[in-house]
């Protein structure tokens, strides 16, 4: 493990030094490293889900008994899964999306690596300090990756604002490490699962930890920086907001909630912030003109969406969360992919100028992917998506039996008729249908895209439909992840459809609704419009 992220170290300056030598086919070189990754993971993906954690220890500052301690259990293969595997298809789409002679390039793709393998040491972290250092070093080069056009005023904003909220929450999440961490008497993760520390002092450092975990997965009150991130090109937008950085916040609240949902606060912070979170992301995605900034929006309500499920510390109900952890990184890094794609090759993202363009295959390619992406996020069967909030809905149905379970339960029918009619509203954009006539349009002979652009999409919407169609192929991934969090628990199959329950029939008054919603779109934009609070 430590041989990775010293590779991601070594390949990630190695092609900054490259500079301008090396162009478009620095993504080549930056490839090498998620691959590897992937790779290494598949040779221990055996004995990992077999309950035969891997581990490795290095020492640090011995002075003060610090160590790099790191651990794939199956858990953290999930995730490993997510950042690596999502990265080498981003490596992959960018030799379609940049240009021979884009200045800079090396640069990004550097980063690029670097906040990689920096994401990678956050998962693997099985020691309390480790862990907030490498935090704080995805901070740093994602402040990098989303100023990385130094010469565009909006975007050098949009990093610091991202890199004054992420890192304002890391030292809040440092102090409250070391809290917990002293109440304990060890820093390793896996030893303070067996015997979590308790008393006020560690009630106080859960509250801060918390506040790191939402400032870094664009809780509210602090998502705004996520939209604003999105003037970062797509490719960075992709893989920052839906496979890694974001997901850290989450990552960490989920590994945290076995020991510590039921101390303190935790358990009604993260459900007040969660479901409002998840509310207020889903009314402002249905605003939004500029596909990239819909996505965005987005994204913060299913942030909301996974906190609720893994932060409650019910492992019924983390298993639930497991599923959209997966599910959203295929969805909607297909859906952020397709926009570039539609950004690139007709010069614009607002669903008002785009009223048809792309008869031939590969555009039809495209626009079969992003009803497949956007379908999955809306919960359509048989797709993986549908799977995610079938098991979210079954969760809180049969387990939510505690304070605020019900009121949860509401949230996520609400936000989730928002989401089926914000991925309408996806689709009608790519698809030309929400145009207004009285604005300039894009050419209805817009250049069809590559297949190496195409590519990368194809395959996470297929992984969409594989993973929906039979999900007995990550069943044993989710159940292994779920017993490596709460150990002696007795995971449930992932299956299409369990059976008729009260879960399905509220997935059909989700999509009844989510299609009158997207229906009466002109009337609800109007009430909108009209808001005081603008949501």
């Amino acid at each position: 493990m430590f041989f990775l992220l010293a590779l991601h170290l070594a390949v990630g300056i190695g092609i900054v030094a490259g500079g301008r030598a090396l162009g478009r086919r620095s993504f080549l070189l930056a490839a090498v490293a998620p691959l590897a990754t992937v790779l290494w993971a598949a040779t221990k993906a055996g004995g990992v889900l077999d309950g035969r954690p891997v581990t490795e220890s290095y020492a640090w500052v011995e002075q003060l008994g610090i160590t790099i301690d790191l651990r794939l259990d199956a858990f953290a293969l999930v995730m490993v899964t997510l950042v690596s595997g999502i990265g080498l298809l981003i490596c992959v789409y960018s030799l379609g999306y940049f240009g021979h002679d884009r200045p800079g390039l090396a640069r990004l793709a550097g980063v690029l690596t670097l906040f990689a393998g920096a994401m990678l040491g956050v998962v693997l972290a099985d020691h309390l300090i480790a862990l907030f250092v490498f935090w704080e070093l995805t901070s740093v080069t994602s402040y990098l990756l989303i100023g990385n056009d130094d010469t565009n005023p909006r975007a050098r904003a949009a990093a610091l604002q991202a890199i004054f909220i992420t890192g304002a929450g890391g030292l809040a999440m440092m102090a409250g490490l070391i809290i917990i961490g002293q109440a304990g008497g060890t820093y390793r993760i896996s030893e303070l699962l067996v015997d979590p520390p308790a008393g006020g002092a560690v009630n106080a450092g859960l509250v801060l930890v918390l506040l790191g975990a939402f400032t870094k997965s664009a809780q509210t009150p602090f998502s705004s920086w996520l939209p604003a991130a999105m003037v970062a090109p797509t490719p960075v937008s992709a893989y920052l907001h839906s496979a890694t950085m974001v997901k850290a916040g989450v990552y960490l609240v989920a590994r945290l909630a076995p020991m510590f949902a039921l101390t303190g606060s935790w358990r009604g912070l993260v459900l007040v912030v969660g479901a409002t979170t998840m509310l207020v992301g889903g009314l402002r995605a249905l605003r939004q003109h500029d596909l990239k900034l819909l996505l965005a929006y987005g994204t913060v309500s299913q942030l909301g969406f996974m906190m609720l499920l893994l932060g409650v510390g019910d492992y019924h109900i983390a298993e639930a969360g497991i599923v959209p952890l997966l599910a959203h990184g295929a969805y909607k890094g297909a859906r952020f992919l397709v926009v570039g794609i539609v950004d690139h090759e007709t010069g614009t993202r607002d669903i008002r100028e785009l009223h048809g363009f792309g008869s031939d295959a590969g555009w039809r390619t495209v626009k079969v992917v992003a009803v497949i992406s956007a379908a999955s996020m809306a919960g359509l069967p048989p797709l993986f998506g549908f799977i995610a909030k079938e098991k979210a809905l079954d969760g809180y149905v049969e387990h939510g039996d505690f304070a605020g379970g019900t009121a949860a339960l509401v949230v996520i029918v609400v936000a989730s008729i928002l989401t089926f009619a914000y991925s309408a509203r996806f689709v009608l954009g790519v698809f030309g249908r929400c145009g207004d006539r009285s604005r300039d349009v894009v050419s209805l002979d817009a250049h069809a895209p590559s297949a190496v652009f195409v590519g990368p999409s194809v395959v996470l919407s297929i992984a969409t439909v594989v993973f929906g169609i039979a999900p007995v192929l990550v069943d044993e991934l989710i159940g292994a992840a779920t017993t490596a969090l709460y150990p002696g628990s007795e995971p449930n199959p992932v299956e299409l459809v369990a059976g008729f329950n009260t879960a399905l029939l509220l997935s059909a008054v989700v999509i009844v609704f989510g299609i009158a919603l997207t229906v009466l779109r002109g009337p609800v934009a109007d009430i909108q419009n009209l808001s005081l609070i603008h949501i």
